[in-house]
């Protein structure tokens, strides 16, 4: 087991947003977490980051309990980030941004881990000396991806990915996540999407109201009739 969430629950002020959640992430595996707006999605992954802190329960993390580690002690355990809406250096190159996503990281890796964003993603390296915030929606998606793999991380988190772009850049953006996946990423993915992130996940699980309230794998989900009613269209 890469990562377990044991029974969090984590408040904003008075408002309880995430009501009592576990699950579990299997090295290898991509795993969805599903749900509306305000469903809890985007806090369950920036509790798992040390960005917020849950009041119970525990987060192990290759069998190291994270769950009141600094953030940035997170990430240098192995487990990064892609936080909705992007967030790019926008003044600073795609270069720049690259690298500060190694800041965790030995210096004599910085240069092979480029190499490999680079391979990854073909794009940025064109725009290597461009300045961050003149990207394209897409390629800013594809920038703060690639500048959480300068990480190395062993578990890779996607906030809302596709969340802004054109159905085309979607579709990219998603072949990208099954190209890390067939090479060895684990990824804990969150994504409005419903359709597409079931069909790239090994399981999933859906979250309504700060509660898991259905699990499976993805394709059980996918033919389920309550999801396809509530994030299917159908």
């Amino acid at each position: 087991m890469l990562l377990e969430v044991e029974h969090i629950n984590v408040y904003y002020g008075a408002i309880h947003a995430i009501k009592d959640v576990s699950f579990s992430v299997n090295e290898g595996e991509i795993v969805t977490l599903i749900g509306a707006n305000g469903a809890g999605k985007s806090t369950t992954l920036d509790t798992i980051a040390g960005l917020l802190r849950s009041k119970t329960g525990d987060i192990r993390f290759n069998g190291q309990s994270v769950a009141h580690m600094p953030a940035h002690k997170v990430v240098a355990e192995g487990l990064a980030l892609v936080p909705e809406g992007r967030r790019v250096f926008a003044q600073m190159t795609v270069e720049e941004n690259l690298e500060m996503g190694a800041f965790t990281q030995a210096a004599s890796t910085v240069e092979p881990n480029l190499k490999r964003v680079y391979e990854q993603f073909p794009r940025l390296e064109e725009r290597k000396n461009q300045t961050a915030g003149t990207l394209s929606g897409g390629e800013q998606q594809m920038l703060a991806m690639g500048r959480a793999l300068m990480s190395q991380p062993k578990l890779l988190m996607l906030d809302e990915p596709s969340m802004g772009l054109a159905p085309i850049l979607v579709e990219q953006i998603f072949d990208i996540i099954r190209q890390l996946h067939e090479a060895g990423t684990t990824i804990l993915l969150v994504e409005q999407n419903a359709q597409m992130a079931l069909s790239v996940a090994d399981r999933a699980y859906v979250l309504e109201t700060g509660r898991v309230t259905l699990s499976g794998t993805g394709s059980e989900l996918a033919r389920s009739d309550e999801v396809r009613k509530a994030y299917l269209g159908g």
